[in-house]
């Protein structure tokens, strides 16, 4: 356990308490604390809400920014710390809900926003939120591109009264949600923090405007109590606790025992393994917006450097058997050349590309490896120069939904000669070699977003193109085309609809002819919870939010649920 003092950690006699009975006991392994295997353990009461993920954590580390950190991975940022506004992932096309902000209105060119910052928040020390507040938050991403993964131009950032008005570089028309949907940190607690470092600080005394503050973080797992003073009225559930687990496998199990109640963690054939556990209680709910899976190539090492082996493997990957196999359908194949999910994606297809789909074409991708110079020696498919093609296939070894699909893509590319390995890593030693651009070719998902702008970007924006050995925050196949990228501007800046569908028609056309990256399946936003002790949840016939415990929506999701009938 992360001992700290007394002085630094806010306490409030407003802050509600629930009794732990029994908590799951967790090993702490030196890759991270992890739950263990063994005898099924009597779960939490019914109170307590616990949420698990399949995400291992190696300390506590509470920063926000971080998407690596404790806090991002386990999902409890999003109940410490709250956005502006509430976006719908499941539909980013809806109008999203007012947070702390009132209101907001973006000028008709898109590069000034106006945030009505609400009044009667207060943060977890008592201190009011303010519009310096937002500000600074603002004026924090500005400063250091560390902290704006989003790549957002911020210029300006002035306070009128209640209001505080931002400008951009540039037109904001697809980040028109993303500016709002950031979270806010207050600035008499991160202003005396070193500038330079903000990313490495683990903020080991968080103070946010969320409905939970953090009371424990022990290696058996982290524990949130609610507030009684929270500005969004009462709470339902008045304990969280946050548990890490090594993989899906365990996360299933913990599940089926009544250990954990909401979280995510990929389940084949869930209706029969996970749901009939308890069909009454037991839930999975996974809406596909925008966002997909992909295999991300570095096509800045061999061989997929070479567009002729990024088209080739292209055509030998069945996405339908992937689905099958790897997700129990869970996740949709694509069926559009462009990479874009369907039904979500049709708006935004280029005409010319409308009808364009994905298919296996054996016979067609080793006449496109024949034509750029490769032939087949002993069954072995070697490049101009003799060398044998093979390349390795990694992602964390805890996720099994990749790495069967990494197994499926290796049989695949076998059958044009091609060797290919899988390996599974220690996850966090991934995180750090996909940014660095250390891997040939990996798993990968994609931001979704309102326009399909998030799921190209994330693949292949050239803005996002860092050296080799320096981490990236996205395009981490370090893929980069001077059509694509002028086109990535003119669509994220315009404000003229057919200058905006060319721009995009521009990005397509370079995704299906370059391929750099290789689309295989919608992704949803998909979560498992019971409804034994709480219902409220997001669900087919309700999707007012993503239902991951990890989406800035927390916040959200834990304001809505209400304790089950007879509970």
């Amino acid at each position: 356990m992360t001992a700290r003092p007394a002085s630094r950690r806010p306490v409030h006699a407003a802050v509600r308490r629930a009794v732990v009975t029994v908590a799951v006991v967790l090993g702490a392994a030196a890759c991270g604390f992890v739950s263990p295997g063994g005898e099924p353990t009597p779960a939490a009461s019914p109170a307590v809400l616990t949420i698990g993920m399949p995400n291992s954590i190696e300390g506590e580390d509470n920063n926000p920014f971080d998407s690596g950190s404790a806090a991002q991975k386990l999902g409890y940022a999003n109940v410490l710390y709250e956005p502006l506004a509430q976006v719908n992932l499941v539909d980013p096309a809806q109008d999203p809900t007012p947070w702390l902000a009132s209101s907001w209105s973006w000028d008709a060119s898109y590069t000034e926003l106006r945030v009505t910052v609400r009044e009667g928040v207060t943060w977890s020390d008592g201190e009011p939120l303010t519009p310096d507040d937002v500000a600074f938050t603002f004026a924090l991403r500005r400063d250091d591109p560390a902290l704006n993964p989003d790549l957002l131009p911020y210029e300006d950032v002035r306070v009128e009264g209640q209001d505080v008005v931002v400008t951009f570089g540039s037109g904001q028309y697809v980040h028109r949600t993303t500016a709002i949907n950031t979270f806010v940190v207050p600035e008499h607690v991160w202003d005396d923090r070193p500038a330079e470092a903000l990313l490495e600080d683990p903020d080991l005394a968080p103070v946010g405007t969320g409905p939970y503050v953090l009371e424990e973080f022990a290696p058996d797992g982290v524990t949130l109590v609610a507030r009684d003073d929270y500005w969004g009225g009462p709470l339902a559930v008045p304990e969280l606790r946050y548990v890490a687990y090594p993989d899906n496998d365990a996360l299933t199990a913990a599940y089926v025992r009544g250990e954990v109640q909401w979280g995510w963690a990929y389940i084949p054939s869930y209706e029969d393994v996970y749901v009939a556990a308890d069909p009454d209680h037991l839930h999975q709910f996974a809406p596909t917006g925008l966002a997909i899976d992909a295999l991300f190539l570095n096509t800045q090492v061999p061989p997929f450097d070479d567009v002729a082996v990024r088209r080739a493997v292209n055509l030998v990957l069945d996405r339908d058997d992937i689905s099958n196999l790897a997700t129990s359908g869970v996740w949709p194949p694509l069926r559009s050349a462009t990479g874009l999910p369907l039904p979500a994606g049709e708006p935004f297809l280029a005409p010319e590309l409308a009808d364009l789909g994905l298919a296996v074409d054996v016979p067609r991708a080793a006449g496109i490896l024949e034509e750029a110079g490769y032939e087949l020696v002993d069954g072995v498919l070697h490049d101009e120069g003799g060398v044998p093609v093979t390349f390795t296939l990694t992602n964390p070894s805890g996720w099994t939904d990749y790495l069967w699909e990494l197994e499926i893509v290796k049989e695949a590319v076998a059958r044009l000669g091609i060797v290919a390995t899988v390996e599974g890593q220690d996850e966090a030693e991934w995180f750090d070699r996909i940014g660095r651009g250390d891997f040939q070719a990996s798993m990968h998902w994609t931001d979704g977003g309102a326009t399909p702008w998030d799921t190209y970007s994330s693949q292949m924006n050239g803005a996002h193109v860092r050296p080799l050995g320096t981490a990236a925050d996205a395009n981490f196949g370090r893929f980069q085309d001077d059509e694509a990228d002028a086109a990535f501007r003119t669509y994220a800046s315009s404000t003229d609809d057919a200058e905006r569908a060319e721009a995009l028609a521009t990005i397509q056309r370079v995704y299906v002819d370059q391929v750099p990256a290789i689309p295989l399946l919608g992704r949803p936003t998909a979560a498992q919870y019971s409804t034994v002790a709480y219902t409220g949840f997001p669900s087919e016939a309700d999707p007012y939010a993503s239902p991951q415990p990890t989406s800035p929506a927390a916040s959200l999701v834990l304001t809505r649920l209400e304790p089950s009938a007879g509970e």
